[in-house]
């Protein structure tokens, strides 16, 4: 059993370990119709009841209730906008009925520039961006708090994720799927599971709200403006969805069904650097200390469907049963070779080509930065590597409501999310000789204005006389000794877990200011499970052992039949490399070693979280000084009871051991909140909002899991000085963390148009406390590992204090403050003059600044993970008599990127400032025998925008560049 850090501050820091002997202890749905869905409200399900959602955000329900607007909707006469026009007034509705500040995407938006997934729509709202990753955008960050500080809710119910951690990844989910998504970026009591920077909301379509039945298809086909980059790879694929949605026993009973199927295809040119050695000055310019130009190309596919069953017999019960399930698999394909250059060499003592360095030749220099360079005796490791993804998502909800006097409403809700991935991702490496004991290669670099290097090698490296399976560098160490590392398999797997149950009270007042109250709990079983299983594999031999003392196989020749050809490097100087199929090599050239490392084997774990909500709230209906008001005030009560198993391993005395480990703990949070919307002016409100929010830190932080490190080289008679030569050390997790804190303060004011259209201005203030340091460190003292040790160890350990040592955990130690504006400006041009009519813009903009300081370095500010201080998105648009046509810009200077790192691990690294251009234009057919029918052609990253990361904030220190080229689309859409 583990007792570690309540919520990891280092002065109560606790650490036990135990051992015994050695061992150590539908969505889219409607394509072309717009119905405006309102914001969310309460359990009421009854359609044809009062509005109670004024001053409720979001709850787990089939069918929200119109919000109440502070005064009546504008008048537009008999005038019907469909498309672009009418997705953006049904966003506006939403906007100004919602006491709370939120924006939307309607059915009539999502889905109509190139969207590979719901993101691509919400990045083009104000204070929303996204992050790209393959090409296609998948995470979002909200206000400027990335991915982890934000909920995605489905139709008002949590969901887990594939991903990970708790940040979903919207590429699981087609967007044809949703008639609204809402973002709300301002909290209410009754809204379970809010987020600190916002809570996105995706709502499903409602069949009983339909006029009439609908059958609708689409095909869309797409290419990539890069032609394949791999054999193996594909520059064309498609998109196709069909929808059907009917009443039936007098419009009481409802069903919407549909379905979605995609092949994704993109291509990326990518080059990467290790770092750079040298001080930036024209006497030490910075130096590149590896390169690795590869090609990439990926495969997207994606099938999903959606069910909902609507029923309401009389207005006294209504219920719904909502149904998702997307499977999402990817396929890719990377080839390259990676160039270990200046100060890099062989890590093997043991091999004959040790100390072989790659020696540096001439260099010029100008600003800091090493121009041209050469080095010879390189010994390059090419690479032919296969990565395959398969996740599957589930989602099921079922809501009753029901009225138990005209007055006062029971609503029960339950929910079931689940998500399984699994990853097989496959490395494989060829050299002239293992550990750098082939034929070396001379290499010239030239610095190019993008920051990246041109590398042009000497030797071929598509002559497979030259080239063989084997470790070019003699990497391989499996924690103990040195293994032959040829290649390289992780086969991690993640399963995601949520079980909720809901149920809540609310009612009216009469003749009062307060106009309802609402009621309710909430019980929710999270639980995550990470597994891992990682692989050396070495060239085939007589026996199955990779271990060099064993006299495993150092080197192969690469059979004929795992050639396919060659890949193009040229675009970064190198003319050509091996083609080779990887999943033949591993098939039939490779023989396995399991990667017993302690750091491999604390990966498993699973982290269980148990959460009781209560809450409470009353709304407000009346007027001020002649002026109305409505709003809430409420609180919730939030008990977590969090636990994680695990592992701990470590080496000792050569041999890996490791323990089972499990801790558990709880705590209870108070989360008041309050909003209040007044219309100042005619269709004019100001909107406030202050609450306490939070949300849970990063499920891999929470894990139990250690990894130990008994160095007993430093058991010396002369080493009184645990500080700098540690006998034991720890990393890993930490149980104990409590969810990060924020008190905000939200204004908004908005300003509505009887023509159509909006202005507003949003101010928000966060302030953050138990903000989680990743990098926290503190003192322990490890008495409890002694007997790991032999008798004279553990005398010379006692006798000279050597058993404090350092662990390494995340903790709760940071706080400090978020603070933005928000603008938005939505004007038909038919406001300005009627010749004008069916043209539009709508422009957001944002600007955040933060301030997060930990208590071990109170000086030093950080940067927050997905932080843009500067966003922004332009829409100018044109519809009218069936034709339709958008021009979208998108803008987001630089933020810290979650990328994958060594091995599939997360890390962070700082992205260039990126801009990002589509287009699309379309027809639908107003009469004749093509009544309905519609087409539609797309562009998506016209700007042909490569996404950049770099190091210690010097934008001219490259590590990675990918360029993704643009991708075209074809779509054609019927309705009957």
């Amino acid at each position: 059993m583990i007792n570690s850090t309540p919520r990891g501050a280092p002065a109560r820091s606790r650490l036990a370990l135990r051992v015994s002997g050695t061992a150590l202890v539908a969505a889219m749905l409607l394509p072309g119709t717009v119905h405006a869905q309102i914001a969310p409200g309460t359990a009421n399900a009854d359609s044809t009841a009062p509005a109670q959602i004024e001053a409720t955000p979001i709850q787990a329900e089939p069918n929200p209730q119109p919000a109440g607007p502070v005064a009546p909707a504008p008048e537009t006469g008999d005038v019907v906008v469909t498309g672009i026009r009418a997705g953006l007034d049904s966003s506006a509705k939403i906007k100004r009925q919602s006491v709370l500040i939120v924006d939307s995407i309607s059915a009539e938006d999502v889905g109509k520039l190139p969207d590979v997934s719901i993101a691509d729509s919400l990045a083009r709202l104000p204070g929303v961006t996204a992050q790209r990753l393959e090409g296609r955008d998948q995470r979002l960050s909200i206000r400027g708090l990335g991915p982890d500080f934000s909920t995605t809710l489905l139709n008002g119910r949590e969901q887990v994720t594939v991903g990970d951690n708790r940040g979903v990844e919207y590429d699981q989910y087609p967007s044809e799927f949703f008639k609204t998504v809402n973002v709300y970026k301002s909290a209410d009591a009754s809204l379970i599971a809010a987020g600190i920077a916002g809570t996105v909301d995706l709502r499903m379509l409602r069949p009983l709200d339909q006029p009439k039945r609908v059958i609708a298809v689409s095909a869309r086909g797409q290419m990539n403006g890069i032609d394949k980059l791999n054999p193996d790879g594909s520059r064309y694929g498609y998109r196709v969805s069909a929808t059907y949605v009917d009443k039936f026993a007098n419009d009481t009973l409802g069903i919407a069904i549909g379905g979605s199927a995609t092949s994704a295809p993109s291509q990326d040119e990518r080059y990467n650097a290790w770092g750079y050695n040298g001080a930036g000055t024209a006497a030490s310019p910075f130096i590149v200390t590896g390169a690795k130009p590869y090609v990439q190309s990926n495969e997207l596919k994606r099938y999903g469907g959606v069910a909902t069953i609507e029923w309401q017999p009389s207005d006294r019960f209504h219920s719904t049963f909502d149904a998702l399930y997307s499977h999402f698999e990817e396929t890719q394909h990377l080839r390259g070779i990676e160039f270990p250059l200046d100060g890099n060499v062989n890590n093997d003592p043991t091999s004959a080509g040790y100390a072989t360095a790659a020696h540096r030749g001439a260099v010029t220099a100008s600003g800091g930065f090493a121009d041209t360079i050469q080095f010879t005796n390189v010994h390059a490791i090419q690479r032919n590597d296969y990565n395959q993804r398969k996740a599957d998502n589930y989602s099921l909800g079922w809501n009753n409501d029901l009225k138990l006097t005209d007055t006062i409403h029971l609503n029960v809700d339950a929910s079931w999310s689940h998500a399984k991935r699994t990853d097989f991702l496959l490395e494989t490496y060829t050299g002239t000789g293992y550990g750098a004991s082939g034929v070396g290669d001379t290499v010239n670099l030239t610095r190019q204005g993008n920051g990246a290097y041109r590398v042009v090698p000497t030797l071929d490296y598509a002559n497979t006389n030259i080239f063989k399976l084997t470790d070019p560098q003699g990497w391989g160490y499996n924690g103990t000794q040195p293994v032959v590392q040829a290649g390289f398999l992780n086969r991690p797997s993640f399963k995601d877990d949520l079980k909720s149950l809901r149920a809540s009270l609310n009612g009216e007042f009469d003749n009062s200011i307060v106009k309802s109250w609402e009621v309710g709990g909430n019980y929710s079983r999270r639980e995550k499970t990470s597994a891992y299983q990682s692989y050396f594999l070495c060239p085939k031999a007589t026996g199955t052992t990779c271990l060099v003392s064993n006299a495993a196989e150092t080197s192969a020749t690469i059979p004929s039949e795992a050639v396919i050809g060659t890949v193009p490097l040229a675009y970064l100087g190198v003319p050509a490399a091996l083609a080779l199929d990887p999943l033949y090599l591993y098939n039939n050239s490779y023989n396995s070693a399991y990667d017993g490392r302690p750091s491999s084997l604390v990966r498993d774990n699973v982290v269980i979280e148990n959460v009781y909500t209560g809450y409470a709230k009353i709304n407000i209906d009346g007027e001020v000084g002649g002026k109305a008001l409505k709003g809430s005030i409420g609180t919730q009560v939030v008990r977590s009871e969090q636990r994680s198993d695990g592992q701990i391993a470590s080496v000792v005395a050569g041999v890996v051991t490791n323990a089972p480990a499990s801790q558990k703990v709880s705590y209870t949070n108070v989360l008041p909140s309050a909003t209040m919307a007044v219309e100042l002016v005619p269709l004019g409100y100001v909107k406030i909002g202050a609450s306490q929010t939070m949300v849970r830190p990063r499920l891999d932080q929470e894990r139990v899991t250690q990894d130990v490190a008994i160095n007993t080289s430093n058991i010396q008679l002369g080493n009184t000085n645990p500080g700098l030569n540690p006998v034991f050390s720890s990393t890993g997790g930490n149980v104990a963390l409590r969810p990060y804190k924020s008190t905000n303060i939200d204004l908004s004011f908005e300003q509505y148009f009887r023509g159509g259209g909006y202005v507003a201005l949003s101010g928000y203030y966060k302030h953050l406390t138990d903000f989680v340091d990743p990098n926290n460190a503190y003192s322990y003292d490890f008495s409890a590992l002694l007997p790991a040790l032999t008798q004279a160890q553990q005398a010379i350990v006692t006798g000279n204090r050597l058993t404090n040592g350092v662990v390494s955990a995340p903790a709760n130690t940071g706080r400090g403050s978020v603070i933005g504006l928000e603008g938005t400006v939505s004007v038909p041009f038919k406001m300005i003059a009627e010749a004008l009519d069916g043209f539009g813009v709508f422009v957001s903009g944002n600007y955040t600044d933060s301030a997060i300081k930990f208590a071990s370095n109170p000086t030093q500010a950080i940067t927050l993970p997905g932080l843009s201080k500067w966003t922004g998105s332009g829409t100018v648009y044109f519809e009218k008599h069936g034709f339709q046509a958008r021009v979208n810009y998108r803008y987001r200077s630089s933020f810290l990127a979650e990328v994958a790192g060594l091995s599939a691990t997360p890390t962070y690294r700082t992205a260039r400032a990126e801009a990002i251009l589509d287009a699309q234009i379309g027809y639908e057919f107003q009469s004749g025998f093509l009544k309905n029918f519609a087409i539609l052609a797309q562009a998506k990253n016209l700007t042909d925008r490569p996404f950049v990361t770099y190091q210690n904030d010097d934008p001219r220190q490259v590590i990675d560049y990918q360029r993704y080229g643009r991708d075209y689309y074809l779509g054609i859409t019927y309705k009957f």
